[in-house]
C-alpha cells in the first residue's frame, strides 16, 4: 500500500508559497532578490518553498535556468526551509528528465502538473504520473488546475495514483469542495490534500486538507502562517477573521493573470528589485496596481 511512511507530512502542511522567480529588468534571474525572498519565508516560518511552479514562470524558463533556479533555492535556503521543485511538463519524457535533475540535489519532493495544451484522457494523465513515478524516488505531488492546463485528473484517478509507493500528495486547485472529500473517500490516510486556490483554503482545510501552496504567500508570508495555523488547531473563528484581511488578496493578486500581480505586488514591498516579467506576460496595468495595492491596505502590508 501506498504512503506507508509519512515523514513526508512534516514538511507538507499548513503554508507552502508558490514563490515567484525575481528577474532584473533584463530578463535574466535576479539571485540577490531570490536570496531576499528565501530569507523572508523562513523568517515568516513558511513551511517549505516550491521552486519554479507555474507561478515561478517556469513556462518561460528554459531547462537549464528551470533547474539552475531550483538548485540556487537550495542553496540559498541551506537547509533552513524544505524545498519543493516545480517539475511539470506537458511531455511525460520532459518532466521524468526534470524531475531526474534534483534526484540527489536535496529537494524534498516535487510538484508535477497535470500536462497542459494535450488534454489528455484520465488513461492517459494516469499513465504520465506513473511513468514519472517509475523513474524517480523523490515524492511526487500531483497538480491539479484545470483552468490553466485544459484538463481534470478527477478524484477517481487520483485514487489510483495514490496507490503508488511515492505518489504522497495533490495540490487541488479548481476551487471546488467537494473534491476535498471524494479525494479523501479513495485514497488513505497519509495521502496529503493541499488546497491551490487561495480564496478557498480556509474551508478547505475545514473539510480535512492539511494546508495551501500559495499565491498569497508571496506577499504576506506571516499572516498566511498564522491562518494556516489556527486552521489547523482547529480555531476556525479566529482564522476566519485574519482571513477576512486576506481575502482582498487572495482575489486581487489574479485580478490579471498569475504571476503578474504577485510579482508587482512583491517590488511595491521591496522583496525584489524589479518586477520585470517574461513575455508573454505584461506589466500589471495601472488599474490592476490600484486593485492590488488597497487589497495590500485591507491585509494590512501598507
Amino acid at each position: 500500500m501506498a504512503n506507508q511512511n509519512a515523514h513526508y507530512k512534516d514538511f507538507l502542511t499548513g503554508s507552502i508559497v508558490a514563490v515567484i522567480t525575481p528577474m532584473d529588468s533584463a530578463g535574466n534571474v535576479d539571485r540577490a532578490s531570490l536570496k531576499k525572498l528565501v530569507d523572508y519565508h523562513v523568517e515568516s516560518k513558511t513551511t517549505a518553498i516550491v521552486s519554479v511552479g507555474t507561478t515561478g514562470e517556469s513556462a518561460t524558463l528554459n531547462h537549464k535556468e528551470h533547474v539552475d533556479v531550483v538548485k540556487a533555492t537550495l542553496e540559498l535556503a541551506d537547509g533552513r526551509i524544505p524545498i519543493i521543485a516545480g517539475t511539470g511538463a506537458n511531455a511525460t519524457a520532459e518532466a521524468i528528465s526534470l524531475t531526474q535533475e534534483f534526484e540527489h540535489s536535496g529537494v524534498v519532493a516535487c510538484l508535477t502538473v497535470t500536462p497542459y495544451y494535450n488534454r489528455p484522457s484520465q488513461e492517459g494523465l494516469y499513465q504520465h504520473f506513473k511513468a514519472i513515478s517509475e523513474n524517480t524516488s523523490l515524492p511526487q505531488i500531483l497538480y491539479n488546475v484545470p483552468s490553466r492546463t485544459g484538463c481534470d485528473l478527477l478524484p477517481e484517478t487520483v485514487g489510483r495514483l495514490a496507490k503508488l509507493a511515492n505518489i504522497v500528495a495533490i495540490k487541488e486547485a479548481t476551487g471546488n469542495l467537494a473534491r476535498v472529500h471524494q479525494i479523501k473517500e479513495l485514497v488513505d490516510e497519509n495521502f496529503v490534500l493541499l488546497s491551490g486556490d487561495d480564496a478557498t483554503a480556509l474551508d478547505f482545510m475545514q473539510l480535512g486538507g492539511q494546508g495551501v501552496i500559495s499565491v498569497t504567500s508571496n506577499v504576506a508570508a506571516a499572516l498566511m502562517v498564522k491562518m494556516c495555523d489556527l486552521a489547523l488547531e482547529g480555531k476556525y473563528t479566529e482564522a476566519r477573521e485574519l482571513n477576512k484581511r486576506l481575502m482582498g488578496l487572495h482575489h486581487q493578486l489574479f485580478v490579471e493573470p498569475n504571476p503578474i500581480p504577485a510579482k508587482w505586488a512583491c517590488h511595491r514591498l521591496n522583496l525584489i528589485a524589479d518586477d520585470t516579467l517574461r513575455l508573454p506576460m505584461t506589466p500589471l496595468t495601472v488599474s490592476g496596481q490600484q486593485k492590488v495595492e488597497d487589497a495590500m491596505k485591507l491585509a494590512g502590508l501598507l
